[in-house]
């Protein structure tokens, strides 16, 4: 297991806008480095929205050099077309941390929540309170991002058992 702080990024999947947040752990110690959103374009065909996101997180993985890479599993929507492009979105995102070669844990909203708020289902303005708080450095402008953050907070919080699990 990795002694020194290692680099997180998480991402919070979505077709219009895909949220990426970077933090570095050094055991419990949770340091704030990047976030932002990925924005595609309504106008633009699926596959070029999708070609968009798969890009822009190959880029930020080779600029920015994370260890790991935690995102959020797909929630069903009412509506089946929501979650089919969520899950489009998502899919784009894990074949691109693949294809860099990083290790990807996935986790269920709840769990995310619970881990950064202590309630499984926590408002997003709560989520963005307790990003903020856990890490006061944070330039979070979009919920996306936020919840990317937060993300990656959940991966550096369980990232210990998960792997003392899979030994």
């Amino acid at each position: 297991m990795n002694i020194g702080p290692i680099r997180i990024l998480g991402i919070d999947p979505g077709l219009r806008n895909t949220g990426w947040g970077l933090i570095e752990a050094a055991g419990t110690r949770l340091t704030y480095v990047g976030c932002g959103s990925i924005h595609t374009d309504a106008g633009d065909s699926l596959a070029e929205r999708l070609a968009l996101i798969h890009r822009a997180i190959a880029k930020l993985v080779d600029d920015e050099r994370p260890a790991e890479a935690a995102v959020e599993e797909t929630f069903v929507n009412r509506d089946p077309q929501s979650t089919l492009k969520l899950g489009q979105a998502r899919g784009a995102a894990l074949a691109a941390l693949a294809l860099m070669e990083l290790p990807v844990a996935e986790y269920a909203a709840n769990l995310i929540k619970k881990t950064v708020v202590g309630v499984g289902h926590a408002e997003k303005a709560q989520v963005q309170m307790m990003v903020k708080m856990l890490l006061p450095a944070s330039q979070a402008k979009s919920p996306d991002a936020a919840d990317a953050l937060a993300v990656a907070i959940c991966h550096a919080s369980h990232r210990t058992a998960r792997a003392r699990g899979a030994a």
